[in-house]
């Protein structure tokens, strides 16, 4: 499958970094390059890519640009995934990517971009209908809501980040292959993630632990 990618960016020197990664991934295809958020939905209106990978933050509003257009998106072209990418684990803002659900959404540092790995996996992610939410943001969603408000709180920063690609319907093999680590280790993080949020046996349980991570602003 080949993916088509438009890249809204305002900033140059970051625009071309992003392309030149994205070029060496041999299924993704950047079929346009922007630098606002009025000349990417119009770009999105004559020619739907698969995927707008943007950033968070451009004109013309230069506030939550990056979270607008998913949102208008998720209304006028439903099937075009959005990973959008930010230059600090902004809680808002993955709250507010999430209001109208998860799929087809990933939220990323940028920090992350020079990983090929992790951006085309995202990229190939919300193709794909799915979601992927950078770990970074998922302990600031976790740190927001205060050790009283969750069982969240227990888990190590390693199980935090094995929770957010369990919570994406990932395979043991396929969360071992992203966060670089053996099967073995990984089921015995998956064990005690679940021992620690009382989900040990529950069915269905990666939904539930997906609930749990997309509903942290809800108090329950």
């Amino acid at each position: 499958m080949n993916i088509r990618v438009i890249l809204a960016e305002d900033d140059f020197l970051v625009r071309e970094g992003i392309r030149r990664v994205l070029e060496t991934a041999p299924d993704v295809t950047i079929v346009g390059e922007y630098a606002d958020g009025d000349a990417v939905l119009a770009a999105v209106e004559a020619d739907p890519p698969d995927v707008v990978v943007t950033d968070v933050r451009m004109p013309p509003s230069g506030g939550d640009e990056g979270i607008r257009i998913a949102n208008r998106l998720r209304v006028s072209h439903p099937a075009v995934g959005v990973l959008v990418l930010s230059q600090f684990a902004e809680p808002e803002y993955a709250l507010a990517l999430l209001e109208a659900g998860s799929e087809r959404r990933a939220y990323l540092l940028k920090e992350r971009v020079h990983d090929r790995r992790q951006i085309t996996h995202a990229i190939r992610d919300v193709a794909a209908g799915g979601s992927t939410f950078d770990a970074k943001v998922v302990e600031a969603l976790v740190a927001g809501r205060g050790a009283d408000d969750s069982l969240l709180h227990k888990l190590s920063p390693r199980e935090l980040e094995v929770l957010a690609e369990v919570a994406q319907g990932r395979s043991n093999a396929a969360i071992a292959e992203s966060l670089v680590l053996t099967k073995s280790a990984v089921e015995k993080h998956i064990n005690s993630i679940f021992g620690k949020l009382e989900l040990a046996g529950a069915q269905d349980v990666s939904q539930r632990v997906k609930a749990t991570l997309l509903f942290l602003d809800d108090g329950g």
